[in-house]
């Protein structure tokens, strides 16, 4: 990954310099990973019965 690839993500992510200080590249890679699934519309929720069933 290179440096200004990873600057865009943080600004598609809304992150300050400050919070820059604070996270790891690592921690920054996933939630722009997990961003990504925000908009997928999944076929089954869980829901309450769900879990409790788990």
């Amino acid at each position: 990954m290179t440096t200004p690839l990873f600057l865009l993500r943080c600004v598609q992510l809304g992150l300050s310099m400050a919070d820059l200080e604070l996270l790891s590249i690592g921690l920054i890679n996933d939630m722009y990973c997990e961003s990504m699934n925000d908009s997928y519309s999944y076929a089954v929720l869980g829901d309450q019965a769900a879990m409790d069933a788990f």
